[in-house]
């Protein structure tokens, strides 16, 4: 698969590696934390979708929080993740934290006054 990516990138005339979404998920007793890096677009969502699906079936879970901290970029297909992601902890009786981000990735959220619905956090350990 990364030889078919690396062709069609050289074929669309990119010289430089499209950044893609990984993360890391590690717990700590209820809290899940997701370390994400790179971009968080239309790319990367179903990935992220699919580990917060995975989390949400875990019983004893009371708190995931996606640290963005390391997020280079983050589209509306982003947003919407998130924003799903947190009405479905809501409904479910769990808590969905974020951890802030660069600027760029914060700007998404302040410009659609999402930041004023979600929770944010400076820092993971912040949430027991």
């Amino acid at each position: 698969m990364q030889a078919q990516s690396s062709r069609l990138r050289d074929r669309l005339g990119f010289r430089t590696p499209v950044p893609t979404l990984e993360f890391e998920t590690t717990r700590n007793g209820a809290v899940a934390v997701i370390a994400a890096t790179g971009e968080l677009d239309l790319s990367g969502a179903a990935l992220l979708e699919s580990e917060l699906d995975r989390l949400a079936a875990v019983p004893d879970l009371g708190s995931v929080v996606l640290d963005l901290r390391r997020l280079e970029f983050m589209d509306s297909s982003g947003l919407r993740l998130v924003v799903l992601a947190d009405m479905r902890a809501r409904e479910s009786g769990r808590r969905f934290v974020l951890v802030r981000g660069t600027e760029t990735v914060h700007r998404v959220f302040e410009i659609t006054r999402m930041s004023e619905r979600l929770e944010f956090v400076a820092d993971p350990e912040d949430v027991g």
